[in-house]
C-alpha cells in the first residue's frame, strides 16, 4: 500500500544521503523511480541531489508554481514508477504537499519526502508543517550538536559568524551559513528565547 512518507532533521544530518540510498535500492531491483528537488537550491547543479559525503544523481525540479501530481503523472505516461522521492520538501509549498498525497491516494505510487523540519527561528516551514499533519509515515534523520546531544535545531550565522534571528526564512546555504545545535545551544546562541 503506497504512504506519503517524511523524513525530517536538521542541516548535515544525512538526509539526502539516505534519499540517494534508498533510491539506489529501487534501482538495485530493477525498479524505476523519480527523483525530485527543489529548483531554488542549486547548490549541486541544476537537477541535481547531492549529498555531503560526495554521492548524487540527477533530479526533476519543481518549483512553487509546479502542480506536483501533474508531473508524477506525466511520468508516470512513461512507464512505471515504483517511488517518487523528493528532496528540499520544506521548499514545498501546502498544495504541493496535498498534490503529493494525491499521487500517493489517487495514482497509487509511495512518496518519500525529505526536509528540514524548522528554519533558523525555529519555526516550521509551510511545507514541512503541512507534511507532519498529512504524512503516513514520519522519520526523523538524527544528527548531533557539538556537545554530543541531539541536534533539532538549525542557526543561521552571518560572515562574521554572529547567529542571526531574523531575515528572509529562505537563504541557501550549506556548512559557512547553518549550524545544527541541540535546543539549549540554540537558544544560547539566539539570546535565550
Amino acid at each position: 500500500m503506497a504512504k506519503l512518507h517524511f523524513h525530517y532533521s536538521t542541516m548535515n544530518a544525512g538526509k539526502s544521503t539516505a534519499l540517494l540510498q534508498a533510491a539506489h535500492n529501487y534501482a538495485e531491483r530493477g525498479m524505476a523511480t523519480f527523483l525530485l528537488t527543489a529548483r531554488l537550491d542549486d547548490r549541486a547543479g541544476p537537477g541535481r541531489i547531492e549529498s555531503r559525503i560526495g554521492i548524487g544523481a540527477d533530479a526533476d525540479t519543481w518549483g512553487s508554481e509546479d502542480d506536483l501530481f501533474a508531473m508524477v503523472r506525466a511520468r508516470l505516461a512513461q512507464g512505471a514508477v515504483a517511488c517518487v522521492f523528493t528532496d528540499e520538501a520544506q521548499f514545498l509549498s501546502p498544495a504541493q504537499v496535498w498534490q503529493l498525497a494525491r499521487v500517493v491516494d489517487d495514482l497509487g505510487v509511495p512518496v518519500m519526502c525529505y526536509g528540514l523540519r524548522v528554519d533558523f527561528r525555529g519555526t516550521l516551514f509551510p511545507g514541512s508543517a503541512t507534511l507532519l499533519a498529512l504524512a503516513d509515515e514520519m522519520r526523523e534523520v538524527r544528527t548531533i550538536c557539538h556537545c554530543g546531544k541531539k541536534a533539532t535545531m538549525v542557526v543561521r550565522r552571518d560572515a562574521s559568524g554572529r547567529a542571526l534571528t531574523t531575515g528572509e526564512q529562505v537563504v541557501i546555504g550549506g556548512n559557512e551559513t547553518y549550524e545544527s545545535l541541540c535546543r539549549r545551544h540554540w537558544r544560547e546562541a539566539v539570546g535565550d528565547r
